[in-house]
């Protein structure tokens, strides 16, 4: 028997084994020579000890499990990676076939490639992702193209532009923020006191207050560059608020170097009350003239909700004189509220401190809130109100009429 054994090794070693190793199996084989070597041992061993009885279901449970593993290890790839793999393949072959396939696909496209039930969704599938490619790369082309006109006419205008340049005119603007600065200088000195109210930031939004800064950073830069500008005080203004913050984003640096004054003091504190008036347009009382003694308070509040008489509230709780700016006075006002910005207010009040002239002043009046000036001839007003509440009210001519009588006085009637 051993020698029957050991003759059946050699030839499956000369023989079989590699006859199995040049077609790949060679792990198929290497079980079915175990068992022929091991059933002759128990042959042998039985023959020996006839009393030992084997346990065949134990060795067939042994053997299959055995037979798993090696074909488990066999299998590298999992089978999800297969199936991607496979279906790169079938995209590859259709791009070669001349079929609408998109060049570069993600992996979740190609899930929901393999999920389509049918092969002609898988085609409207690739032929919308293909689509979607294309148009991405036009866009793309176009905006390289719209970027690279926009250089070259920025690279033309500089060239332009250094051509004109001299050195007076850079000269020129040095000289000129010299000036401006200076007029800043004096305006701390000798100029008149304009109040800039810092207290209204938990009546506003983060975008308010976004806005209510952008409009102050305007009005600072007119009155620098104006023949007479105020001395500007920001007074209630605290450390660390959101007011300073966007006030740093907006200057940076300059900041630090700005001819203004900053306090945390009210005004009340800084000048007498009966030299302050606070400038609302839900006060009773109508401003007549500009008076160059008094010191006047602006509100730093943009309100988009329109929250009428905040700031009325605050100059009567703090006992103050207040004036409004006589817009219906000189204006044929139309719509909207009479609420100005903040740029808009340092313009009429620095147009009425150099000229008192109201129609000027109010020029800086958004022209989509009023119709015109009342001291226009009287037949062009009549005819300007008429066209508007017959377009926009549907109102008659006679109800035009009795309206107009109303709002103005008797010299400017129709007879």
């Amino acid at each position: 028997i051993q020698s029957a054994n050991m003759l059946l090794r050699k030839i499956v070693r000369s023989s079989v084994l590699p006859f199995a190793a040049q077609h790949g199996m060679k792990k198929d084989l290497f079980p079915l020579s175990r068992t022929l070597s091991l059933s002759l041992c128990l042959k042998q061993d039985k023959s020996c000890e006839p009393s030992e009885k084997l346990d065949l279901d134990e060795w067939k449970k042994v053997m299959k499990s055995g037979l798993q593993e090696e074909v488990s290890e066999t299998v590298s790839e999992p089978t999800e990676l297969s199936s991607l793999a496979a279906a790169r393949e079938t995209l590859e072959m259709w791009r070669l076939a001349g079929r609408a396939v998109p060049e570069n696909i993600s992996e979740e496209q190609l899930k929901t490639f393999m999920e389509c039930p049918s092969k002609s969704a898988k085609k409207k599938y690739l032929r919308y992702l293909h689509l979607k490619e294309l148009h991405k790369r036009n866009e793309k082309r176009k905006m390289d193209e719209k970027r690279e006109r926009r250089l070259e006419a920025q690279d033309q205008a500089s060239k332009t532009d250094e051509t004109k340049k001299s050195s007076f005119m850079c000269v020129w603007s040095s000289t000129m923020d010299k000036a401006y600065n200076w007029r800043a200088a004096q305006s701390m000195i000798f100029g008149q006191p304009l109040v800039f109210d810092m207290s209204y930031e938990k009546e506003m939004s983060v975008r308010e207050v976004t806005n209510t800064v952008s409009q102050i950073v305007l009005s600072e830069s007119c009155n620098r560059r104006s023949v007479d500008p105020f001395h500007i005080h920001f007074c209630n203004f605290k450390e660390d608020s959101l007011y300073h913050r966007e006030f740093i984003k907006q200057y940076r640096e300059a900041w630090g170097k700005l001819l203004i004054t900053v306090t945390d003091q009210c005004y009340t504190e800084v000048f007498p009350k009966d030299k302050l008036i606070y400038l609302t347009a839900d006060s009773p009382k109508v401003m007549k003239i500009f008076d160059h003694d008094k010191i006047y308070i602006v509100g730093s509040m943009v309100d988009k909700s329109i929250k009428t008489g905040v700031s009325l509230a605050r100059a009567k709780r703090l006992g103050l004189e207040t004036a409004a700016l006589p817009l219906d006075k000189y204006l044929l006002w139309s719509t909207g509220a009479k609420n100005l910005t903040l740029d808009q207010m340092m313009h009429i009040l620095l147009t009425l401190k150099d000229t008192a002239d109201w129609e000027k002043a109010l020029e800086f009046v958004p022209k989509r809130k009023y119709c015109g000036f009342v001291n226009k001839p009287v037949k062009e007003l009549k005819k300007t109100l008429d066209l508007i509440n017959t377009l926009k009210l549907g109102k008659g001519r006679e109800e035009v009429g009795k309206q107009f009588a109303k709002s103005y006085s008797k010299k400017y009637k129709l007879k």
